[in-house]
């Protein structure tokens, strides 16, 4: 783990401009989770133009997104105290946050993400949940969840008790997302994003409203390696690698 961190490093270094960062030493059973690289950048309207153009003429959009681009809303989970705010806000290495997702006003596919990170590295876990769940969830019956046979339900069941996490605001954007093989690469352009301020109605259509003037993001995550291609192709003058985050964007107004 921390040879494929430092290899990352050392890509970074040579396309970017430097940024200094470190990484905690792996515990027990990070071994066992399938981290990726990671690099996210704030970008500006003719920035996200050019990346754009470059992408389509390299990688090929993803699948999933009808049209090229989809619609995320997703509902974040933090504790009383905001513990995953602060540890975000605050830089902390090594962290998780809960969220449950869906897309295009999709209920019929509804899934609860947890989120890792370490340092430059990130691990994405999920699960299916179905429409009465979710609302469950939302709604505080939480009794369905233990013993429910899914490990991270079950995870977030514990931690809903232990760490007293419970839904904080909705956050909802655009993406649009390209694919490159080689190194299992996934490039996205993220914007209009939109809080739900204190609303946690998830499956209702709740009016969510611009978060302020939040930035166009682009992230590239990958595998092994990064193509010299791709690296080529997301290279922006004048951009570094950013710690934003949609989610304390959004936690601003609500």
């Amino acid at each position: 783990m921390e040879r494929e961190a430092t290899e990352c490093l050392q890509i970074f270094q040579r396309s970017f401009s430097a940024v200094e960062y470190t990484l905690d030493s792996p515990k027990k059973g990070d071994e066992a989770m399938d981290f990726r690289h990671e690099w996210k950048h704030e970008i500006n309207a003719l920035d996200l133009r050019i990346l754009r153009q470059r992408l389509r003429a390299v990688a090929q959009p993803d699948p999933h997104a009808a049209g090229g681009v989809y619609q995320i809303r997703s509902l974040y989970f933090d504790t009383p105290t905001d513990r995953c705010l602060r540890e975000k806000t605050d830089g902390v290495s090594r962290r998780e946050k809960f969220r449950i997702r869906y897309y295009d006003g999709d209920l019929s596919l509804i899934h609860l993400e947890k989120k890792s990170k370490l340092g430059g590295l990130g691990n994405k876990q999920a699960a299916d949940l179905t429409p009465q769940e979710a609302q469950d969830l939302v709604d505080g019956r939480l009794a369905w969840m233990a013993g429910c046979g899914r490990p991270l339900v079950e995870e977030l069941y514990r931690k809903m008790h232990t760490h007293q996490l419970r839904p904080r605001t909705i956050v909802d954007y655009t993406r649009e997302p390209f694919v490159y093989p080689a190194g299992n690469v996934r490039v996205t352009l993220d914007y209009h994003i939109r809080t739900g301020l204190n609303c946690t109605d998830f499956l209702s259509p709740c009016l969510t409203v611009p978060a302020g003037d939040a930035p166009i993001i682009l992230e590239v995550k990958w595998d092994a390696f990064l193509p010299d291609v791709i690296r080529d192709t997301v290279r922006l003058e004048g951009r570094r690698v950013s710690s934003f985050s949609k989610y304390a964007q959004c936690r601003v107004y609500g």
